[in-house]
């Protein structure tokens, strides 16, 4: 899936098919920012190789344009605590030791007890006192398996005042080194990217959000202890502090901010998602430069070979008319993102039909919405269907009357103008969005859609009756001159590449082969 290279930028220095090496922490195949990133920094002359993490133990391959593709498999040997290692022998000491020994006695009890329920036929009552024991022996293996189930529970959340003191001590003492021992699986990183980076040799390094920056930072820093120069960007895609954590334990969100105030000064260079981001990161690391601003934009090419298809009908797969009321969210599915909302309305929006396109639209988050959506009896007014290639994206969604971004209030949700509102804009739909200062804001200076509180379902049925009043005036907004032409991915992939030319261009090349060295942990 190659296409010819595009030409260099004119009046700018030739970049000299210096190689860079792209990092990110997922399977590549849904992450749009990432993909367009590769495709159009190869497209710009850059020699890109993409490392990701495979969803299963197989490496994988593929092309994005002139972009090499990589999916290295990711083994999980340190995420586990030693407390998962050792019975809790104070508060539950009946417990079964961690690692299968419970399943396994409890099964074997089980077995001794039904083969003498049977033997009970043909050697009648002399097995009286055997059932008895076996009787006896089942529940002692439940009594014990279920303090083992206990005990693991208890430690679950790492919140118990025992966790939260050790948690506190091990920051105070060891600061932004802590994460070693609050999240050490953050090293299952390094041993999966680390040797393949190392053997690339490459001249710059792209590390895409939390969890790769201290990779990439570890592979420049072990090409400068050879005689090497590598440049390292950081690609900060959201404000870590202001996250829901991906974890349900205490330690997940101190931990990774630990790591990225550790490795994020490092960078040669940063760029982000939006400017108020870009401040807040120079000011939490104490950034020479503000970063660069790099949108989430539409845009992008697909493959040479399906550049003629068009974008499937949004409509058809939902299988109503043109004249039937619909309204779609594209996006993550999650709690935080309001999609619950959405449902609740329903009722309340007689004969609309509401679209969802989600990564993986069986997940059981999404299973529970529908599931909600059939005791309000408007299971047949909801669609769920998966994503289509992000160089479609705005072609399949113009097909709906409004797009959706019902998310809650997270610090992390103010900062920035999300993927699908740019995306919504280019479908020239008009938006409903909660309150959320940074879209919010826009959206009001535009006109380009409606505001609804957060997490209020009938403030989020009158901004939806509204649009769907009066759908062109809000269209209108987006004949402004100038308003969608800097919300494309040309003009983002424009900075991106200028960053990387004032880190590399000014530089001599230097060989680009040589054999593969271990790595260490520091």
């Amino acid at each position: 899936m190659r296409h010819d290279t595009a030409p260099e930028p004119a009046g700018l220095p030739e970049s000299g098919g210096r190689r860079v090496v792209m990092l990110v922490d997922n399977a590549v195949d849904g992450d749009s920012r990432v993909q367009k990133a590769a495709r159009s920094m190869a497209d710009a002359g850059w020699q890109v190789t993409l490392l990701g993490q495979s969803p299963d133990r197989r490496p994988r391959h593929w092309t994005l344009g002139d972009a090499e593709v990589r999916l290295l498999p990711l083994e999980r040997r340190l995420g586990r605590r030693r407390h998962e290692f050792r019975r809790s022998c104070l508060r539950h000491p009946l417990a079964y030791r961690p690692g299968g020994i419970a399943a396994y006695r409890e099964r074997q009890a089980d077995a001794w007890r039904a083969d003498l329920l049977v033997r009970r036929e043909t050697e009648g009552r002399g097995l009286f006192l055997r059932r008895l024991a076996a009787k006896l022996l089942v529940r002692w293996t439940r009594l014990r398996r279920g303090q083992l189930k206990r005990a693991q529970e208890r430690r679950k959340h790492l919140d118990t005042l025992g966790d939260r003191m050790w948690t506190a001590a091990v920051r105070a003492v060891m600061r932004e080194r802590s994460w070693r021992r609050l999240e050490p699986y953050l090293w299952d990183y390094e041993f999966a990217f680390g040797p393949e980076i190392d053997r690339l040799r490459p001249d710059l390094i792209h590390a895409n959000d939390f969890r790769m920056i201290g990779v990439g930072a570890r592979a420049a820093a072990r090409a400068r202890s050879r005689g090497r120069t590598v440049k390292l960007v950081w690609d900060a895609h959201e404000y870590l502090p202001g996250i829901k954590p991906r974890a349900q334990h205490h330690r997940w969100l101190p931990a990774h901010c630990a790591h990225e105030r550790e490795y994020a000064a490092r960078a040669d260079a940063v760029v982000t998602v939006s400017a108020s981001l870009a401040e807040l990161l120079r000011r939490d690391h104490g950034l020479p430069e503000l970063p660069a601003v790099v949108l989430n934009a539409p845009g992008g090419e697909g493959p040479v070979e399906t550049a003629a298809e068009p974008a499937p009908d949004l409509r058809a797969l939902c299988g109503i008319g043109a004249d039937v009321p619909l309204i779609v969210y594209s996006g993550a599915a999650a709690e935080q993102r309001g999609l619950r909302t959405v449902i609740e309305a329903l009722p309340e929006l007689p004969g609309v039909h509401a679209a969802f396109v989600v990564l993986a639209p069986r997940c059981a988050y999404m299973k529970g919405l529908l599931a909600r959506a059939a005791e309000l009896d408007v299971a047949d007014r909801v669609h769920v269907l998966p994503y289509v290639p992000h160089w479609q994206v705005v072609g399949f969604l113009s097909g709906a009357d409004v797009g959706l971004i019902p998310i809650h209030h997270w610090p992390n949700h103010e900062l920035a103008l999300i993927t699908k509102f740019m995306e919504y804009a280019h479908a020239r739909l008009p938006i409903v969005v909660s309150d959320v200062r940074t879209m919010a804001d826009k959206v009001r200076e535009t006109g380009q859609g409606e505001v609804f509180r957060a997490e209020d379902t009938g403030d989020f049925v009158r901004a939806v009756r509204e649009t769907l009043a009066a759908p062109d005036r809000y269209r209108a907004a987006y004949d402004t001159p100038g308003l969608l032409d800097a919300w494309t991915w040309q003009a983002q992939a424009q900075v991106l590449d200028g960053v990387y030319r004032s880190l590399l261009c000014a530089e001599v090349p230097e060989p680009a082969a040589a054999p593969t060295s271990p790595i260490g942990v520091n």
